[in-house]
């Protein structure tokens, strides 16, 4: 006798939780193995200026921060790739008593070819560590450069006119800096914009040379790109990620956290955007 056919059955569609258990046993060895490549790709990156940290800096930043110590090798790195360039540093009255006599290289490596001092700030203040800081810097042989840092809300010319009270610059100088870094409160951004050409101007028909301009990368690109892109500019970028000169800067401010001997606390470091020789076509010729 025949058995009769077995009943058509369902298919039963097969459970996907194993796959997704299966994925998730994965996970933290794909991440595992992610974070060792990101690791052993930053190392690398980083290589020079690890072995230079592990071997001199480590012996001296104990008690520093993690963030201080990666800003050191952040620092480090940025010297290295820019190594044919001119590292230099600016000062005022914030560092104190400055030992000029140590402040030629950066842990005997990096060669300092100019410094940028404070002279003024605003209507009325001259720094107090100017006069002793510009000569020093004119007797240890270092290329030295003014700026002025400006008051948004005061008036412009009577600014220029204490700059020009204070600075005497001669053949071999940097030419005048304006320093620029905080928007007005009591007066429009067009109203600043002119204040800004009126000591620009002021300036560069008392000294026949064309200033500086000083200020943050966002402040430059938000108020002053599209009316004073012909001046040349000092811009200011400590971007943990940034470590090329953008070719429109003449000067590139990279960190506010450097370390120079003869100088207690952090100084600001800067690069300019050539060699010796175009360092020297930029400096006051008369």
């Amino acid at each position: 006798m025949r058995k009769s056919a077995p009943a058509n059955k369902t298919p039963v569609r097969k459970s996907r939780s194993k796959k997704k258990k299966s994925f998730f046993k994965s996970a933290p060895f794909l991440i595992g193995a992610f974070l060792i490549l990101l690791i052993l790709a930053v190392g690398y990156h980083y290589r020079e200026a690890l072995a230079y940290y592990f071997s001199f800096k480590s012996r001296h930043e104990k008690n520093r921060s993690e963030e201080d110590k990666l800003t050191s090798l952040r620092n480090y790195q940025v010297m290295i790739e820019h190594e044919d360039l001119v590292i230099g540093f600016d000062v005022s009255e914030y560092q104190g008593d400055i030992d000029w006599t140590k402040t030629d290289t950066i842990e005997q490596t990096f060669p300092l070819g100019f410094v940028f001092v404070r002279a003024t700030a605003g209507k009325n203040y001259t720094d107090l560590k100017f006069k002793k800081n510009w000569l020093a810097a004119k007797r240890e042989n270092i290329t030295r450069g003014a700026y002025h840092y400006y008051r948004p809300d005061e008036n412009s010319l009577e600014q220029a006119e204490l700059f020009i009270k204070n600075v005497k610059l001669h053949r071999g100088d940097l030419p005048p800096v304006l320093d620029i870094e905080k928007v007005p409160e009591g007066q429009s951004v067009d109203s600043l914009k002119k204040g800004l050409k009126r000591w620009l101007e002021r300036i560069e028909k008392h000294y026949k040379v064309t200033p500086i301009i000083y200020c943050g990368e966002s402040y430059y690109c938000d108020f002053l790109e599209k009316e004073f892109s012909h001046y040349n500019l000092w811009i200011a970028n400590y971007n943990f990620f940034v470590e090329e000169i953008d070719p429109r800067w003449e000067f590139w401010q990279f960190t506010e956290k450097g370390t120079i001997p003869g100088i207690k606390g952090p100084v600001d470091l800067n690069i300019f955007n050539g060699d010796m020789d175009m360092l020297d076509e930029l400096k006051i010729k008369k």
